[in-house]
C-alpha cells in the first residue's frame, strides 16, 4: 500500500505477484471457486483457469493497493483452530480513525506452510462463496474457457 502511488497498475501486479504467489494457495481457491465441476475439465482447463484467477487474484489486490493513506493491519495473535486443522486468523484493517473492517483469513498448512485458502469480510461473507456464486453461471453457460476468458477480461479492465 506504501508504494501504491508510486506505482502504476502493472507495476503493482509485479510487485504484489511473488508475496500473493507465495502467500495464497492459488490452484486450491481455483478448485474451490469452480466447485464439483473442476473433476470434469480436462488438465488443460485446469491449468488455464489455475492461471486465470491466479492473475485476477493478484490483480484485484494491485487494484486496491492504489494509494497509502496510513491504513494499518492488526492481527490477533491468536488464532482459532478449526476441527479439520484449518486457522482463522482475525485482523482489523484500520483504514483511518478507529474505523476498522474486519478481514478473517482461513489458512491450511500445506507441505509444511501455511497458505491462506479464503478471506472473511466481517468474518462472515467467504471470498470464495462470492466468486463461486458469481461465475457459475459464466462457468454453466460456456464452460471453463469461457470463464478464464472472463477472469481476464476483468484483469484487462483493471489496468486500463
Amino acid at each position: 500500500m506504501k508504494r501504491g502511488s508510486s506505482l502504476n497498475f502493472s507495476q503493482r501486479v509485479d510487485f504484489l505477484s511473488p508475496e500473493i504467489r507465495q502467500d495464497l494457495d492459488l490452484a486450491l481457491m481455483t478448485r474451490l471457486v469452480v466447485g464439483p465441476a473442476w473433476r470434469s475439465l480436462s488438465p488443460a482447463d485446469q491449468r488455464d483457469l489455475t492461471e486465470a484467477f491466479s492473475d485476477y487474484s493478484i490483480a484485484t489486490y494491485a487494484q486496491r493497493f492504489r494509494s497509502y493513506e496510513g491504513e494499518r493491519f492488526e492481527v490477533d495473535p491468536t488464532p482459532a483452530s478449526r476441527p479439520n486443522g484449518d486457522v482463522v486468523v482475525h485482523t482489523k484493517l484500520f483504514t483511518g480513525g478507529s474505523d476498522f473492517v474486519q478481514l478473517d483469513y482461513l489458512v491450511r498448512l500445506t507441505d509444511g506452510r501455511w497458505r491462506i485458502i479464503d478471506v472473511y469480510l466481517s468474518g462472515t461473507i467467504s471470498e470464495l462463496a462470492a466468486r463461486r456464486s458469481e461465475y457459475s453461471a459464466t462457468l454453466r453457460q460456456g464452460g471453463a474457457p469461457a470463464l478464464a476468458a472472463l477472469l481476464r477480461k476483468k484483469v484487462a479492465d483493471f489496468g486500463n
